[in-house]
């Protein structure tokens, strides 16, 4: 796969260590997620990487070239902060305006309105707009020069469920075009559901690299119940499949040990031939939140 983007050990330190030492690739065609809390380097890297902020150490290679100059930018759509549009000024008349600094054609208007679901509003001006609706009209303008990366700096953050849902249909409608995406955000709900990748980042420093899947492969745990629940707590560690046993309100978690490879079925047979039947049994996986806590908490 083809690297759009490889950061070497990039630190910045202003009175204290803001990224510490992270690496990453980001390969082309896929969606990438910084995550973590706020605090934790997202919006510095980001700075770093489009040259907005100087870095104290470490390197980085957009399309194989080292750093980030005029024509590597030109190849680049970003939002970092806050739309900043005329508010007396129509979406299209806004939107000229940027294609006239950035050198494009009037062509792609219609086209990147389409994309963000404007094209009706185009006449309407900037102030009427939601914040929502504000935030889709800069996407289109970050998507007016034909990108072949976007980055978004918090993307949904301040939008109601109904904006969320309309900006996450329109990032995952962007990546179909085979337009690589970096998003940061420190919620995880938003980097599960929309990307292929993360990069977990925590006080500057980076705890896992990788695909979303891959970090939410785990065996997972079994939710059961029986009569006697403490018959069951006995027969579940007699198995000796599980790194934890817990019970909450009648239900009894247990964690499968990453070694051990067991399905609903198997236990259910294990327990039945114990005498136990079951009157609850679900297997679950570890949400990426469930994950990310983990990270936090073993490097407290």
């Amino acid at each position: 796969m083809e690297k759009i983007l490889s950061v070497k050990n990039l630190t910045k330190k202003f009175k204290r260590v803001v990224v510490n030492n992270i690496s990453f690739d980001v390969e082309k065609g896929n969606v990438y997620g910084l995550l973590g809390p706020n605090g934790s380097g997202k919006s510095t890297t980001f700075g770093m990487l489009l040259s907005t902020i100087n870095p104290t150490s470490g390197d980085w290679y957009w399309f194989g070239k080292k750093g980030t100059d005029p024509d590597t930018l030109k190849r680049i759509g970003a939002i970092i902060e806050q739309p900043n549009f005329y508010p007396y000024l129509s979406a299209e008349t806004n939107l000229k305006i940027v294609a006239e600094i950035k050198h494009t054609p009037y062509s792609r208007i219609e086209e990147v309105l389409k994309t963000v679901g404007l094209y009706e509003r185009r006449k309407d001006t900037f102030k009427t707009f939601s914040l929502g609706m504000k935030q889709r009209l800069a996407i289109a303008s970050a998507m007016l020069n034909n990108p072949e990366v976007l980055i978004l700096d918090e993307p949904t953050n301040g939008l109601d469920p109904e904006g969320i849902i309309q900006i996450r249909e329109i990032i995952s409608n962007i990546a179909k075009q085979g337009i690589t995406i970096i998003i940061a955000s420190h919620l995880l709900d938003e980097i599960e559901k929309i990307c292929s990748h993360v990069i977990v980042l925590k006080e500057g420093t980076s705890l896992y690299c990788g695909r979303v899947d891959e970090m939410t492969s785990n065996n997972g745990y079994f939710e059961l119940k029986a009569d006697n629940n403490t018959q069951l707590l006995e027969a579940l560690n007699e198995l000796q499949w599980f790194t934890a046993i817990n019970q909450e309100d009648g239900l009894i978690k247990a964690h499968v040990r990453d070694d051990a490879t067991i399905s609903a079925s198997t236990l259910n047979q294990k327990l039945t031939e114990k005498g136990i039947f079951l009157s609850h049994l679900n297997k679950k996986k570890l949400s990426l939140e469930s994950q990310f806590l983990e990270l936090v908490k073993n490097t407290n």
